[in-house]
C-alpha cells in the first residue's frame, strides 16, 4: 500500500515539479525572449508572430494521446490463457479500468494511458522476451507491478513529476549542460518520491504473486534487459551491416540466457549500471535495494510454466520484423531496397557468432596508445594501469568522457578500459590458439583451472593497480605476434 502523503508533502512535490520544469525550459525561454526583444528592437514583428506556432508545433505532439499505439495487440480471443491471467491479477488488485494488452519486441513492461473512442484507456505493454522467459507466477508479478502503477498514472502530481524528471534527464544529455548544477539537487530530492512508487508497486506484486516469484521476476527481467543490450542489439546491428537479419533471434536469446558466463557478465554489468547515476535520474532503485524492501507474502499460486501463446509464431514474426525494420515494417516492393538475407544465429560457427557486433576495438586501442600492433597497444595499456594513468587512456578511447560528470568518469572509464584491453587481449590469445570458454562471449577463455573473463580481469587490475597476471597472458602469446 502507498504511504499517505501529508499536505506539506504534496506541496513539496508540486514545488519540485514546478522548479524542475522551470529549469528545463529556462534556456529555451531565455533564448526565445532574447530573440523576441531583438526582433522588436529591429521592428521585425512578423518574425515574432511566427514564434508561437513554432512553439506549439513542438509542444502539441507531447500532449497528444491519440497517436498510433506501440506494439501488436494481444486480444483475449487470440490469447485466452494470457487474458485469463491478466484478468485474474486485475480483479485481485481491484483494477477496473479499460485495459488493452499489446506485445512489443524488446524487454519492456509498462503501463500507459491513451484515449480510445473518447474513453481513457490503460495500455499494458509486455515484451516478447518476458512472455517467453517468465513463468506464469513471475509474469503475474510483473503484471501486478504495472497495474499497481495505475494509481500513479492517474495521480497528477506523480505524473507531472515523472514528466518533469524525464525532460530534465533529456537536458543533461550532451556536452552543453548549463542548468546541470541546479538540476542535480532537484533530481536528487525528487528521486525518493519516484522510488517510493516502485517499491510500493513491488510490494503489491509480492502480495499478489508471492515474495519468491516477485524476487525471481525482478532478477530475471534485469538479466534479460542487460543481455538484450550486450548481445541482442549487437547481433541485429552486426548482421544489418551485411544486409542480413537474425531469423532465430529469440531462440538464440533464450539459449544465451541459459549460459552461466552470460548471466555472470550481465549481473556484473547491471551492478555497475546501478552505480552510474551522477544526476539521480534512475527511475528504479538498485536491484538489491528492491529485493531487500520486498515484504514477505506467500501469494496466489500460479503455474510454474510460461503462459502459452496460441499465436506465438505470428507474434514472433511481427516482433522480429519490428525489431529489424521498425514497427512500420520493411520498405514496400519496388522501393529499390534489397530484402535482408535471413541468418540463423544458432547455426553460425562459434567464432563468427562471438564476433557479431564487434567494431574494431583493437584498432581503437592502437590509436589511443599510439602503438602499431595490438600486442604493443595492450602492453602500453597495462603500463598505464600499473602507473595509475588509465583514466587518461579511457578519455583517449572515448573522448566524450571528458565532459561526463566526475562521479561517472571513474566507473565509466574503468568499463571503457576493461572493454578495450580485454577484447584486444582476447583477440591475441584466440589467434594464439587459446580455447574459448563459450560460444557467446569472446573475452571468456579457458585456462587450466577455470574459464576466465578477460574484461573482469582487466577491471580487477584497474582496481588493484597490478596488471601482472594480464602481462603474463600477453607474454604467453609468444613470437606469433610480430613486433614492429
Amino acid at each position: 500500500m502507498d504511504t499517505p502523503i501529508s499536505e506539506d508533502g504534496r506541496a513539496r512535490q508540486w514545488l519540485l515539479c514546478t522548479a524542475l520544469l522551470a529549469l528545463v525550459w529556462l534556456p529555451r525561454t531565455a533564448l526565445v525572449a532574447g530573440w523576441i526583444l531583438v526582433c522588436l528592437y529591429w521592428d521585425q514583428g512578423w518574425i515574432v508572430a511566427m514564434i508561437a506556432p513554432a512553439l506549439l508545433w513542438q509542444v502539441l505532439p507531447a500532449l497528444d494521446r491519440h497517436g498510433r499505439l506501440p506494439g501488436r495487440a494481444l486480444r483475449p480471443d487470440d490469447e485466452p490463457e494470457l487474458a485469463a491471467l491478466i484478468r485474474d491479477v486485475a480483479e485481485r488488485l481491484g483494477f477496473d479500468k479499460p485495459l488493452l494488452v499489446r506485445v512489443v519486441p524488446d524487454v519492456d513492461a509498462s503501463l500507459g494511458r491513451v484515449r480510445v473512442e473518447g474513453t481513457d484507456t490503460c495500455v499494458l505493454l509486455l515484451g516478447l522476451p518476458l512472455l517467453r522467459a517468465l513463468t506464469a507466477a513471475r509474469l503475474a508479478s510483473v503484471v501486478a507491478h504495472e497495474l499497481a502503477h495505475e494509481r500513479h498514472v492517474s495521480d497528477r502530481r506523480l505524473s507531472l513529476l515523472g514528466f518533469a524528471r524525464a525532460r530534465a534527464e533529456d537536458r543533461l544529455e550532451g556536452r552543453f549542460r548549463p542548468t546541470a548544477p541546479l538540476l542535480r539537487p532537484l533530481l536528487r530530492a525528487s528521486q525518493p518520491l519516484t522510488w517510493r512508487t516502485e517499491t510500493a508497486a513491488d510490494a503489491e506484486a509480492a502480495r499478489l504473486a508471492g515474495t519468491r516469484a516477485t524476487a525471481e521476476a525482478l532478477r530475471l527481467t534485469t538479466l534479460l534487459d542487460t543481455v538484450w543490450t550486450s548481445l541482442g542489439e549487437p547481433w541485429v546491428d552486426g548482421l544489418a551491416e551485411d544486409d542480413a537479419y537474425p531469423e532465430d533471434f529469440y531462440d538464440a536469446l533464450d539459449a544465451a540466457l541459459a549460459d552461466p558466463q552470460v548471466a555472470r557478465r550481465a549481473l556484473r554489468a547491471g551492478a555497475d549500471e546501478d552505480t552510474l547515476d551522477p544526476y539521480a535520474t534512475a527511475q528504479h532503485p538498485p536491484l538489491e535495494q528492491r529485493l531487500a524492501a520486498l515484504p514477505h507474502h506467500t501469494g496466489t499460486p500460479y503455474p510454474a510454466e510460461p503462459v502459452p501463446l496460441r499465436t506465438a509464431a505470428a507474434v514472433e514474426t511481427w516482433c522480429l520484423r519490428a525489431l529489424v525494420h521498425g514497427e512500420q515494417g520493411p520498405d514496400p516492393e519496388g522501393s529499390g531496397e534489397e530484402p535482408l538475407r535471413p541468418v540463423r544465429l544458432l547455426e553460425l560457427p562459434d567464432g563468427e557468432l562471438r564476433e557479431l557486433g564487434e567494431s574494431g576495438v583493437s584498432a581503437q586501442l592502437c590509436r589511443a596508445t599510439g602503438r602499431a600492433t595490438p600486442a604493443e597497444a595492450v602492453s602500453a595499456a597495462l603500463d598505464a594501469i600499473a602507473a595509475g594513468t588509465w583514466a587518461a587512456l579511457a578519455r583517449r578511447l572515448v573522448p566524450s568522457l571528458r565532459h561526463a560528470p566526475a562521479a561517472e568518469r571513474t566507473v565509466a572509464g574503468r568499463a571503457v578500459v576493461a572493454t578495450a584491453v580485454g577484447d584486444t587481449l582476447a583477440e591475441l590469445l584466440l589467434a594464439d590458439g587459446r580455447p574459448p570458454g563459450g560460444r557467446w562471449i569472446r573475452t571468456v577463455l579457458l585456462t587450466p583451472d577455470r574459464p576466465v573473463d578477460l574484461r573482469e580481469e582487466v577491471a580487477a587490475a584497474v582496481d588493484s593497480g597490478d596488471p601482472g597476471p594480464l602481462r603474463a597472458l600477453l607474454t604467453s602469446t609468444g613470437p606469433k605476434e610480430t613486433v614492429v
